[in-house]
């Protein structure tokens, strides 16, 4: 799954070794609770020999968990999850996630009516521990179990880059899709879809861009309607994502894809002053932490 989830070139990681890349295939799931073991154990690895770890992404739910904290919530049960989806064939998610109002006011407020994947999960902890999802996580926060907030450990700067313009967020969506297109985004679907042990009920199979092509392959789309879906979904999740960033705290807002930028192109490495940005704020932030140590000596 590479152009699909615009994994960094062998040229890139050739020149910046990255980690957490290749180290799953489609067919197994990744939870949040392992990937929040596996970065820190890498955070831990890097700062013992003297350097700052980098993390870098946009899938907040991951980065948050690993950020606030990770309640001690109890493992998938199959039978649990079967009965939750089997419920949701035949009254819908919006049905299921009025349920998960019910039980769990604040963590349903969070998610969209139709957001499968975590309505189910968030369900599926209540209905096994009988507690809401949103208190156990919340006894955590205050040191009642789970795995600690990475700022007990770690001072950390966050950065977002945040499009000043929802037009050109939107150009940029449809020419980053296309430019998948073009590398072979399609043959790499047909693969996928080859091996004969992988389904659309899958996480992986699931992504923005994979499900659209699944389909497209499946002669559910025209090839047409498949670019149109797939944008439009891209275009929901990146709503979803400003929606989350707009209430982060601690964030450090950087302008991307503005309209003096698009002008030339619509990526973000277009904006001339958008790198001198990053570093700027990030040399300040490790001068005002060097500060910080001396005084704490």
């Amino acid at each position: 799954m590479d152009i699909g989830t615009a994994k960094p070139g062998a040229d890139i990681l050739t020149r910046t070794p990255h980690r957490l890349i290749d180290i799953r295939d489609p067919a197994e799931p990744y939870s949040v609770a392992e990937f929040v073991v596996d970065a820190r154990r890498h955070i831990a690895e890097i700062t013992a020999v003297g350097r700052i770890p980098l993390l870098v992404g946009g899938t907040m739910l991951y980065f948050r968990a690993l950020l606030q904290g990770l309640a001690d919530l109890p493992a998938a049960n199959s039978t649990v999850r079967a009965l939750i989806e089997a419920q949701a064939m035949e009254h819908g998610w919006p049905h299921m996630h009025q349920l998960l109002m019910d039980v769990d006011a604040p963590t349903a407020l969070k998610l969209h009516p139709n957001h499968s994947q975590r309505i189910a999960r968030a369900l599926e902890v209540y209905r096994i521990t009988g507690q809401p999802l949103s208190q156990q996580i919340a006894n955590q926060q205050q040191g009642m179990g789970g795995s600690p907030p990475l700022t007990n450990d770690y001072r950390v700067v966050q950065l977002a880059l945040i499009p000043d313009d929802r037009k050109v967020l939107h150009k940029a969506i449809e020419q980053r899709f296309m430019e998948m297109l073009s590398a072979g985004l399609i043959a790499e679907v047909e693969k996928l879809l080859a091996r004969g042990d992988l389904s659309v009920d899958l996480p992986s199979m699931r992504a923005v861009g994979y499900r659209q092509v699944w389909a497209y392959l499946a002669g559910e789309y025209s090839y047409d309607q498949m670019i149109e879906k797939a944008c439009a979904a891209t275009r929901q999740l990146a709503k979803r994502q400003l929606t989350w960033l707009r209430s982060w705290p601690d964030l450090v807002c950087v302008n991307a894809l503005s309209t003096k930028a698009a002008k030339m192109t619509v990526t973000p490495s277009s904006a001339p002053d958008l790198s001198d940005e990053i570093l700027i704020n990030t040399l300040n932030f490790l001068e005002q932490s060097a500060i910080y140590f001396v005084e704490a000596e």
